[in-house]
């Protein structure tokens, strides 16, 4: 069982879900929140303190203002005031998607409050050899959305990624929920540029005391995140991990996710918990 708490910060309130008792492990997402990770969460609470949460100006983390930005640096501090809050000296941290490229910018910025950041499909297009290319498809997603709105900047956004696309998928026969159109718009207007075109500091996560781990679906094969994890694993001089699954991996088969990332993190796992207060 979850306890879900809110936490004021100078720019707004973050939302976030903590789980079990043990080493402290941290689950992000960007643009996807605590929910998306429920399932593996709670598989991974039986012998860790699992934290989620609601990215910066998405769902239940609102910001006071709502025009401001998402930036992986800006979430990577969110990181860091969630993890005073459980009084956690470090953390395991598992990001997927636009939540590993957050990871990669906690390990550079606070590397001595990370012990091993698991980066599963960062979508770091600057990265790949077509990377003028990717930023003008980045752009052109963010052109649409503002002038065909969310459903379109959806399906352009999937094709462009790798994801098979069929027709009719721009046209929902339902409109989403209002809290999906609501992260959606932000996700287009405020978060996708800085998160794609964000270019980590691979000499610095290489030598920092954080262990980096590139993590890729075994069936993300066709995905344009599966060539930004290759080539950031190549940048760091190691190999990627297989992880079951594609790209949303984590909640497709999450007892097999859960299984692989504790034995990706059982080398480096603290013996501690959250401090007591």
């Amino acid at each position: 069982m979850a306890s879900t708490h809110t936490l004021r910060t100078p720019d707004g309130t973050l939302y976030y879900e903590v789980r079990g008792e043990g080493p402290v492990l941290v689950l992000t997402g960007a643009p996807m929140g605590a929910e998306e990770f429920t399932p593996v969460a709670d598989l991974l609470a039986r012998d860790r303190t699992v934290l989620t949460h609601d990215p910066r100006g998405i769902s239940r983390s609102p910001l006071n203002d709502p025009e401001q930005d998402s930036t992986p640096e800006l979430r990577a501090d969110d990181l860091i005031t969630l993890l005073d809050a459980l009084d956690a000296d470090s953390a395991d941290v598992l990001g997927s998607s636009g939540g590993a490229v957050t990871a990669l910018a906690l390990a550079e910025r606070h590397p001595r409050r990370v012990r091993t950041a698991v980066a599963h499909e960062p979508p770091l297009m600057e990265l790949l050899p077509d990377a003028a290319e990717q930023r003008a498809a980045t752009e052109d997603v963010i052109a649409t959305y503002h002038r065909e709105g969310v459903s379109a900047a959806w399906a352009e956004f999937m094709a462009n990624a790798g994801f098979p696309v069929e027709e009719g998928d721009g046209a929902p026969a339902e409109e989403p929920p209002e809290r999906m159109l609501a992260d959606s718009a932000r996700f287009f207007a405020h978060e996708l540029r800085h998160t794609a075109l964000y270019v980590p500091d691979t000499d610095a996560l290489r030598s920092g005391q954080a262990r980096i781990v590139v993590g890729v679906g075994s069936d993300s094969g066709s995905l344009s995140t599966s060539r930004t994890s290759t080539a950031l694993a190549d940048l760091l001089g190691t190999a990627p991990v297989a992880f079951p699954g594609g790209h949303g991996g984590f909640a497709d088969d999450p007892e097999g996710f859960a299984a692989v990332l504790r034995g990706v993190l059982s080398p480096a796992a603290a013996p501690a918990g959250p401090r007591e207060r």
